[in-house]
């Protein structure tokens, strides 16, 4: 494995976002506190409990998962998309790189900056809303495995998007309404049931409910479906990568 090839993208991508910090970092965190002291501490107080947690801890979770998501798809689809625009990717295909190699690089620095802005956004958290982590390492499981899951789709969508336009209509139009919709704000038990089966099939509640889940021990789905629903997407992921690169589908003329 060329280790120096794996970093040299890390490293590449990662100045970039040490050169935009505002808007990779601190635009993120801000609009996520607005939502801490929003829902947190203005209206939190004013909410009934949901399975024994004050209202402002139970959105933690669930914010944290929404930031993760968005920034995880857009920071490895654009991680990708830039060579393809300015047609450098095909100095990285024509090196002595493999593909492996070469997702690694990039879907790594990905999961860094998005595991990077999960652990900044739960500091600042603390700073309006008290929470408690029952499973520590579960949470950062989930954590970790949620941004490498999802930045692999943003490196699939970075590859297929042929403009700009497209790279942020995933994420606005879909990512971002299914987080909405699967259970960051509420748990989905307070739905009438026809809409509660609707829900189940929302990959995303899977997600937030397995987070909040190592939270405070309470989730709308078992932990053992949360998982299972993470890897069954890691694996389709995985699987159209391996075809992307093994058909050259748009890194290739």
């Amino acid at each position: 494995m060329n280790v120096y090839a794996i970093r040299a993208i890390i490293q590449f991508e990662l100045g970039r976002t040490w050169r935009t910090l505002l808007q990779s970092i601190a635009s993120p965190v801000i609009s996520t506190a607005l939502y801490f002291v929003v829902f947190g501490s203005a209206i939190g107080p004013r909410m009934t409990q949901i399975d024994g947690v004050s209202y402002g801890a139970f959105i933690v979770p669930g914010l944290m998962m929404l930031a993760i998501l968005t920034e995880s798809v857009s920071n490895a689809a654009f991680g990708i998309y830039m060579p393809k625009f300015t047609g450098t990717i095909y100095q990285v295909l024509s090196a002595p790189v493999s593909a492996m190699e070469i997702v690694l690089g990039y879907v790594g620095a990905a999961v860094i900056k998005s595991v990077l802005l999960g652990l900044i956004i739960l500091a600042t958290a603390r700073l309006f809303i008290p929470y408690h982590i029952a499973h520590p390492l579960w949470m950062a499981g989930f954590l970790l495995l949620t941004a490498i899951t999802f930045c692999l789709f943003g490196f699939i969508l970075g590859i297929w998007a042929d403009s700009f336009e497209r790279l942020q209509v995933v994420p606005m139009l879909i990512v971002t309404p299914l987080t909405f919709l699967g259970g960051s704000f509420y748990s989905i038990s307070m739905l009438p049931p026809l809409w509660r089966k609707i829900t189940l099939f929302n990959p995303v509640v899977y997600l937030v409910s397995g987070f909040r889940w190592s939270f405070y021990g309470v989730s709308d789905v078992g932990v053992g479906a949360s998982l299972a629903m993470t890897a069954v997407f890691m694996a389709v992921c995985l699987t159209a990568i391996w075809w992307i690169f093994k058909t050259g589908y748009r890194l290739k003329p």
